[in-house]
């Protein structure tokens, strides 16, 4: 007889990890996938900052699929996404997760994707678990997820399935109910016992959460995109530059982008012919882009708060090196701007 096949969301955190186990110990073929929305969390930060040099750069997913001996599939669908981000049917969480329209999204998608050897899966496996997540995860959600997603009853939750009817996964016998666990809440505790059966001793931390719209800093960052704009929209490009820097808009016309450290200094070298670039020539200070009204008095505002943030914030005065997109520079003395004049709320999240 066949084996059943099965297609495991992967995130790179622990659920998700010991949900693809639990079923591949019972004989089922599970193959993996892990969609790239832009908005993930792992990644870019690590390999941008310098102070993130010590940790381990690695793509979660991956890792998780190597460590527990399963296929998986990378899918880009930062375009396809943008729907479920701009207009999403059943609302935001508390920030700018549409993370029930989410699930259904991914569910569905995963759903008509097709094996490694050309068949199609025959059921879905997810790591959630109910009460764990406030928008997604609850029992009333785990019913629309499965609904709207078309996949019905070949949605599997094994870390939660005993609160859960029984799936067709269940009924056909592909799985044993009874080898399924009962986890609830938002205690970690039963999935680090499980772990330790499954003699597993690494996994991401903090266990969970792997997107920036939970993130309250990014999502404010994300609504002054917005706001500045006029438009709700974005381009890759956007949401990635939101994760990195220093965000501090004076005022309606412009916006600096700061870099923190070297690695931040020299990945936004990389967007010199999009923004206009201030960088510091008589100290040592940070690349910054600036976004914006180029007027005199905003570049002079601009320059004045990057300098703050400068070798050279105590001097009478610096001079910066202000560089349009098409690569001509020109000088500017200024004072750097005391710390006390830039207001808190200039600040666009941390």
């Amino acid at each position: 007889m066949t084996r059943p096949r099965a297609i495991c969301l992967i995130s790179g955190g622990l659920d998700s990890m010991l949900a693809a186990k639990v079923v591949a110990e019972q004989g089922v073929d599970v193959e993996g996938v892990n969609f790239f929305t832009g908005f993930c969390v792992e990644g870019h930060t690590q390999a941008i900052r310098s102070s993130q040099s010590d940790k381990v750069k690695r793509h979660g997913a991956l890792w998780v699929a190597e460590q527990i001996g399963i296929k998986i599939h990378i899918e880009d669908i930062v375009e396809d996404y943008k729907d479920v981000v701009l207009n999403p049917k059943h609302g935001y969480g508390k920030l700018l997760n549409p993370c029930l329209d989410c699930k259904i999204f991914m569910v569905n998608r995963a759903m008509e994707m097709k094996s490694s050897d050309g068949y199609p899966y025959d059921f879905v496996v997810t790591g959630e678990v109910i009460g764990q997540r406030p928008k997604s995860q609850r029992s009333n959600t785990m019913s629309i997820v499965a609904k709207e997603s078309g996949v019905e009853d070949r949605l599997l939750r094994p870390l939660c399935a005993k609160h859960l009817p029984p799936t067709l996964p269940e009924r056909k016998g592909w799985v044993n109910r009874d080898e399924l666990f009962d986890f609830s809440g938002r205690t970690r505790k039963p999935q680090f016992e499980l772990a330790r059966k499954f003699g597993i001793t690494e996994w991401s931390q903090p266990a969970g959460g792997c997107c920036f719209l939970t993130d309250e800093s990014y999502s404010n960052r994300l609504n002054d995109l917005w706001q500045s704009r006029k438009v709700r929209d974005y381009e890759f490009e956007d949401i990635v530059l939101l994760k990195v820097g220093r965000h501090i808009r004076p005022t309606e016309e412009f916006k600096v982008i700061i870099a923190r450290d070297e690695g931040e200094s020299n990945y936004l070298q990389g967007f010199k012919k999009q923004f206009k670039t201030i960088q510091l020539v008589s100290h040592t200070g940070p690349v910054s882009l600036f976004d914006g009204i180029a007027s005199e008095s905003n570049l002079h505002l601009a320059s004045q708060i990057i300098a703050r943030y400068s070798k050279g914030r105590n001097a009478d005065n610096v001079l910066v090196s202000i560089t349009d997109e098409s690569g001509v520079s020109r000088d500017l003395t200024i004072e750097p701007l005391p710390a006390h004049e830039i207001e808190q709320n200039w600040h666009i999240g941390i």
